[in-house]
């Protein structure tokens, strides 16, 4: 059986069908076992479990995610990886393999079509332009999904752990422990990859929530409220709600914020998930009125 994270074998997967690292898709293969380890074991991935992956490349992280899991379903964009899988880990009667763009696909048809119902984990290597899409894409559709399990650049990871009052708290923070409750799995260093990159990633355990945090009125106003909130960093909440698309005037973002016991010149890093949420009910109310 091939070593898949030796880069030896690497190049000769790559010299036998041609194959060259895509920047644009932003192609790394993990060279370093003891993170293929880490991640399998992050997701707790036993013989019960269904598992989807994104981006199974040449298939390190396939093969040992087949090892374990019940059923692997891997969705790969590149379609000249596709005779390379079939070589890597063809043999495994527990897997499929979908050459598509995942944030193209029906994703519920593709949940149906292929796990009939059982909970599923995702396991995936994200290159950075796609990170916050598809994260945001599988948590949004509220798919049954136990976790997802990412490996993403460090300082994506850095801004999705950020507690309130920290430089990278944002609107990415809020959005994604609103729907998942995230770990740290493990650091990776840019060493674990081939070809190298310029950054260090993460390991992220979402565990996806059963229910909702916080009490809402309006679960896509609060959205719109934190996106308002968070749209000019330097501006005061009130300025820059009654500058965002919410469409309220300054009197009314004013009234909103005292309202919700917050503070006209406070800025939205400042704010937790519980502010935010009885702020974006006050706005319900207002609107409503």
């Amino acid at each position: 059986m091939m070593e898949l994270t030796s880069p030896k074998t690497i190049r000769y997967i790559m010299e036998k069908y041609g194959f060259s690292f895509s920047k644009g898709l932003g192609q790394n293969f993990i060279v370093d076992g003891r993170v293929l380890e880490r991640i399998a074991d992050g997701a707790e991935i036993t013989s019960e479990d269904c598992v989807l992956e994104i981006g199974p490349g040449i298939g390190v992280m396939t093969n040992v995610l087949c090892e374990r899991a019940k059923k692997v379903v891997a969705v790969e964009i590149d379609k000249r990886l596709i005779p390379i899988l079939n070589e890597t880990v063809g043999h495994h009667h527990n897997l499929t393999v979908i050459n598509a763009d995942i944030l193209k696909l029906d994703l519920p048809a593709l949940m149906a079509a292929h796990f009939e119902g059982e909970r599923v984990k995702l396991v995936a290597n994200l290159p950075y332009y796609v990170t916050t899409p598809i994260i945001m894409s599988f948590l949004e559709e509220r798919l049954p999904i136990d976790a997802l399990v990412i490996m993403i650049q460090k300082e994506v990871g850095e801004r999705i752990m950020a507690p309130p009052g920290s430089k990278t708290y944002g609107a990415l923070s809020v959005a994604v422990q609103y729907f998942s409750e995230p770990s740290i799995v493990t650091k990776v260093s840019r060493g674990a990859f081939m070809p190298i990159p310029t950054v260090d990633s993460v390991v992220l355990n979402l565990a996806v929530r059963k229910e909702s945090p916080v009490k809402l009125l309006d679960e896509s106003l609060f959205f719109a409220v934190v996106k308002d909130g968070f749209g000019k960093r330097r501006k005061t909440l009130l300025n820059a709600l009654s500058s965002g698309r919410l469409g309220l005037s300054k009197p009314e973002a004013e009234q909103v914020l005292i309202q919700a016991g917050v503070s006209p010149s406070a800025r939205a890093e400042t704010l937790d998930m519980n502010q935010f949420a009885t702020l974006a009910n006050a706005v319900f109310k207002l609107k409503q009125a």
